[in-house]
C-alpha cells in the first residue's frame, strides 16, 4: 500500500476531518460517517439508524433523489451507504474534477432531509420486505438468536434491521427525531482520499460544512453487558434441510491490547477476517477447522467471523451441518479444536502463516480510493485513522504466547454463546 500524505483536523463546529492524497488515478472517494448505529437504538426504536439511512436518498429540496442518481450517473460514480452495529457512512467515488457534488450533497443532507410521511411509509414497506427477506435465511435467523442470548443488556443485542415489531410501530416524529439527534457535525467524520489538493479540499469542506452549526452530544443509550457467568445455549427449529451450528464467543474491542492476538487467533482456526465491507476473501482452507470440519465431512462448510468493534462484540464460527453428520458431532470436533488452542501455544511457522494470511486480507481491503476512504473513517470510529495506517506494525508484534493467552482468556465455554439451528424434517 503506497504511503501518502494525511491531514487530519477538526472544524469548530466538531466535524473530524481526514483527507488522504493518491494521485494514481484522477479519482476521488468522499465520505461522512456519523457516530450512529444499531448501538444507540433504545428499546422500542431499533432498526431506526438503518431506516435513517434509507431516508436519506429520499432527497432535499436543493438534491431531489432522482437528479442526484442521474447526476452520479452520468460522470461514471457511484454512492452508497451503509449501517452497522456502530456506525452509519455514505460515500461517493467519482472522477475527481467532479467530487464537489458529493461534498454539496452531503453538507445538504447533514441538515435538510425531509421525512415526508409519504416517504416514510413507502421506506417501512421496503424495510419490512428486507426484513422478511432475511428471515428466510435460517443462517440470519440463528444469528438473531444467538446476539440476543449473549448480550441481555448491551444494546449490541439486536440486529441492524431492528425488530419487526419497531419497524410496524415507529412514526415519522420518531425517525426524525434520531436523525436530528445523531447527524451533526460534531458527531460525523468527513474523509475525501484521491487526487486532490488537501489544502483546497479542505477550503471546500469548511465553506460547505462549516456553518453547520454543532448541536448538543446525543443521549446514548448504552449499558454495560454484565459479565457472562456460564455457557448460554440457543435451539431453533425452522424451514430448510441443513442444520446450522453457531458458537458465539464474546471478543476483545477493537482497541483493547487483546484484539490484534485475536486477529491471529482468528487467521489460524478459520482463516483471516475481513473488516472492511468492501474486501472480499480469501481461501480458508489451510487453516485448522477447515480440516477438523470439512476435510473430515463432518460439515460441508463454515465460516468465522471477527468483527472490530468500539464495545466487546463476538467472535463466531458459524457451521452447515452435512446430512450425514450430527450437530453434536460437529459441535464435539469443533470443541476439540478450541481445547487445543487453549492448551498449546501455536508454532512459530503456524504463527508466520497466519500473519501472512491476515496481512493478504489486508492488503486486498486497502487496494483502492474508496477502500481506504471506508478503512480512514472506520478507523476513526473505533479510535483515530492510526488504528489502520499502524495496523500492520501491531500484527507484527503479536507472539505465540500473545496467541495463547488470549485463546486460554476468549475460547472457554463460559464466554460463549451455541446455537443450534434444527430444520423442520429433522425436528
Amino acid at each position: 500500500m503506497p504511503q501518502h500524505s494525511v491531514t487530519r483536523t477538526r472544524l469548530r463546529n466538531g466535524l473530524t476531518v481526514v483527507l488522504k492524497t493518491v494521485h494514481t488515478a484522477p479519482i476521488a472517494s468522499f465520505w461522512i460517517w456519523y457516530r450512529v448505529g444499531s448501538r444507540h437504538e433504545c428499546t422500542g426504536r431499533t432498526g431506526s439508524s438503518h431506516w435513517v439511512e434509507h431516508m436519506q436518498f429520499k432527497g432535499t429540496d436543493a438534491f431531489p433523489a432522482d437528479t442526484v442518481e442521474r447526476a452520479i450517473s452520468r460522470v461514471g460514480g457511484v454512492w452508497n451507504a451503509m449501517t452497522w452495529i456502530d456506525w452509519t457512512a455514505y460515500f461517493e467515488t467519482m472522477p475527481a474534477d467532479q467530487i464537489e457534488l458529493a461534498l454539496q450533497l452531503e453538507a445538504d443532507r447533514m441538515i435538510n432531509s425531509r421525512f415526508t410521511e409519504q416517504d416514510v411509509q413507502s421506506e417501512r414497506t421496503v424495510i419490512t420486505s428486507e426484513r422478511h427477506g432475511s428471515e428466510n435465511q435460517p443462517i440470519f435467523l440463528l444469528s438473531e438468536e444467538v446476539q440476543a442470548a449473549a448480550f441481555r443488556v448491551h444494546p449490541y443485542h439486536h440486529e441492524v434491521l431492528g425488530d419487526q415489531v419497531d419497524i410496524e410501530t415507529m412514526t415519522r416524529g420518531d425517525l426524525y427525531a434520531h436523525y436530528r439527534a445523531h447527524y451533526a457535525p460534531n458527531n460525523a467524520i468527513v474523509v475525501a482520499v484521491g487526487d486532490f489538493k488537501a489544502t483546497q479540499m479542505l477550503k471546500r469542506i469548511r465553506a460547505l460544512f462549516g456553518a453547520i452549526p454543532k448541536r448538543d452530544e446525543p443521549r446514548i443509550f448504552l449499558r454495560p453487558e454484565p459479565t457472562q457467568r456460564g455457557e448460554r445455549r440457543v435451539q431453533l427449529e425452522g424451514e430448510g434441510q441443513t442444520a446450522y451450528l453457531q458458537v458465539a464467543y464474546v471478543a476483545p474491542a477493537a482497541t483493547d491490547p487483546d484484539f490484534f492476538p485475536m486477529i491471529v487467533l482468528d487467521s489460524i482456526l478459520a482463516g483471516a477476517s475481513s473488516f472492511n465491507l468492501f474486501g472480499g476473501g480469501i481461501s480458508n482452507k489451510t487453516c485448522r477447522l477447515y480440516r477438523a470440519l470439512v476435510l473430515t465431512e463432518l460439515a460441508a462448510g463454515f465460516s468465522g467471523n471477527l468483527a472490530a468493534t468500539v464495545d466487546p462484540y463476538l467472535y463466531s464460527i458459524t457451521c452447515a451441518v452435512r446430512s450425514d453428520s450430527t450437530l453434536e458431532q460437529v459441535e464435539a470436533a469443533l470443541d476439540e479444536e478450541m481445547d487445543r488452542a487453549m492448551a498449546t501455544p501455536p508454532t512459530e511457522e503456524e504463527l508466520g502463516k497466519a500473519k501472512k494470511q491476515a496481512r493478504a486480507m489486508f492488503a486486498y481491503s486497502a487496494e483502492s480510493v474508496s477502500n481506504l476512504g471506508f478503512w480512514y473513517g472506520f478507523a476513526e470510529i473505533l479510535d483515530e485513522y492510526k488504528w489502520f495506517t499502524n495496523y500492520l506494525d501491531r500484527l507484527d508484534a503479536v507472539t505465540t504466547a500473545d496467541v495463547h493467552r488470549v485463546s486460554q482468556k476468549v475460547l472457554v465455554d463460559s464466554n460463549r454463546t451455541v446455537g443450534h439451528y434444527i430444520p423442520a424434517a429433522a425436528a
